[in-house]
């Protein structure tokens, strides 16, 4: 597959599009990738191309993420290592 380099990219922008990348759970090259690919298809007369950025599904919220837990485990487990445990056995044995 070909390479695009886009060279002289002034900071601010970069932040940008690395903060955008992070609020949709992507990598700076799959952000980038689904920003060209979004402006291709407003092109007139344009077919759909989809790539790997296309393709991953929406991120979800916490809050939806704490629901679908809360939905599935109402109640604490009752045995087991909480992970709590597990992070400050760790922190311990450094």
């Amino acid at each position: 597959m070909p390479s695009l380099s886009i060279k002289d990219v002034p900071e601010p922008l970069l932040e940008a599009i690395r903060r955008r990348a992070a609020r949709h759970h992507r990598s700076l090259q799959g952000e980038l990738m689904a920003l060209i690919s979004q402006a291709a298809a407003e092109e007139p007369g344009a077919e759909r191309i989809s790539s790997q950025a296309d393709r991953s599904p929406r991120p979800k919220s916490i809050e939806q993420i704490g629901a679908e837990h809360r939905a599935r485990w109402p109640q604490p487990f009752a045995k087991g290592l909480r992970a709590v445990d597990i992070v400050r056995a760790e922190r311990d044995a450094r």
